[in-house]
C-alpha cells in the first residue's frame, strides 16, 4: 500500500513540473511540502488510498467502572414513572465470576439439611451371640452377626447427620451479590418498577404483562417490605415467576431466573443493606 502511495504521488508530481517548468521547485521540495487530502485531484492520490476501509466502533459505556445508572421506571402497565438513579459501586462493579461461583457453593452448602445417617454396630438390631464356634466346623472364624460383611449389618465410617455448611467472609458475600446485580443491569435484565401493587389476585394479571416479556422466561419480583397477598396469590401458580421480599434476595435466586425486577423501595434497601458497615 505504501509503494502505490508513493509511486501515484511521484506520477503527480512530474506531471505538475512538465506542465509549468516556469515554477522552478524542485521535486525533492513539492514532496517535502505537499499535503494529502482525500478530496485531492483526479488525477492525484486515490481516496481509497487514504481513507481506512476499516470503521473501528467504541462502546457507550464501559461497564464495571462504579458509575451511576440511569434506568427507567415503570409498572405492570408498562407506564412511565420517570427515571431512578443506581449507585454504581452496587449495580457497576466488576463482574468477578470466581466470587459469584463461591457464593454460590455457600449457599448451596449452607441449605443442606446433612440429615443422612447410618447405623453402627452398636446401633444394629441384632443378637450378641457368637454365630458359631470358634474352631472345629471348619468355617471362618465369626464374632456377631451384625459385624459390617455380614448381610443386614452395619456400615463402617458411613454418613452421619452433620453440617455442610462452611465459613465465607461477609465481604466477600456482599461482593457476590453486587456483581450478580451488576451482571443484570449489563445485561438490560433489570427493570425498576415504581411498585409492585396489582389491581386483583387473579393470575392473569401477570400472565399477561409475563407475555409481553418477549425475551424473559423466569422472572424474579423483589419488593422492599413483605410481599403483598395479591401479589403472593397471582403469582402462586406461575411457575416462571417468583417473589422475594429485599431481604432474601440472594446471589443463587438471581441466577436462577433471567430477568430481575425490583421496585423502588428493593432497589433503596438493598442499597443501604450494601453500604452499611460490616460489623467485626
Amino acid at each position: 500500500m505504501a509503494k502505490r502511495i508513493l509511486a501515484a504521488l511521484h506520477h503527480h508530481l512530474l506531471r505538475t513540473h512538465h506542465a509549468h517548468p516556469s515554477l522552478g521547485v524542485s521535486c525533492s521540495r513539492m514532496y517535502s511540502t505537499t499535503i494529502l487530502t482525500p478530496n485531492s485531484s483526479d488525477d492525484g492520490i486515490p481516496s481509497d488510498l487514504l481513507m481506512p476501509k476499516k470503521t473501528v466502533l467504541t462502546p457507550d459505556r464501559t461497564q464495571g467502572i462504579y458509575q451511576d445508572l440511569v434506568i427507567p421506571v415503570t409498572n405492570f402497565h408498562l407506564e412511565d414513572k420517570g427515571l431512578m438513579t443506581l449507585a454504581g459501586d452496587v449495580f457497576d462493579v466488576p463482574i468477578r465470576k470466581d466470587i459469584v461461583h463461591r457464593v454460590v457453593r455457600w449457599q448451596l452448602a449452607k441449605r443442606q439439611q446433612g440429615t443422612h445417617s447410618t447405623k453402627t454396630i452398636s446401633e444394629v438390631s441384632g443378637t450378641g451371640k457368637k454365630p458359631h464356634p470358634q474352631k472345629g466346623t471348619g468355617r471362618a472364624r465369626q464374632g456377631s452377626l451384625r459385624s459390617p460383611h455380614m448381610r443386614g449389618g452395619s456400615t463402617m465410617h458411613g454418613p452421619k447427620p452433620r453440617s455442610h455448611a462452611f465459613k465465607l467472609n461477609k465481604k466477600v458475600r456482599r461482593l457476590g451479590l453486587k456483581c450478580a446485580l451488576s451482571a443484570r443491569a449489563a445485561e438490560g435484565k433489570l427493570l425498576i418498577f415504581d411498585d409492585l401493587e396489582v389491581p386483583t389476585h387473579k393470575t392473569k394479571n401477570i400472565v399477561t404483562w409475563a407475555n409481553v416479556m418477549e425475551d424473559s422466561k423466569k422472572m424474579l419480583l423483589v419488593d422492599g417490605g413483605p410481599i403483598n397477598e395479591k401479589l403472593k396469590l397471582a403469582t402462586q401458580n406461575v411457575h416462571y415467576v417468583n417473589v422475594l421480599p429485599s431481604i432474601g434476595l440472594n446471589v443463587y435466586s438471581i441466577l436462577l431466573h433471567d430477568t430481575l425486577v425490583m421496585s423502588r423501595d428493593a432497589v433503596n434497601r438493598i442499597v443501604e443493606r450494601m453500604h452499611t458497615p460490616i460489623n467485626r
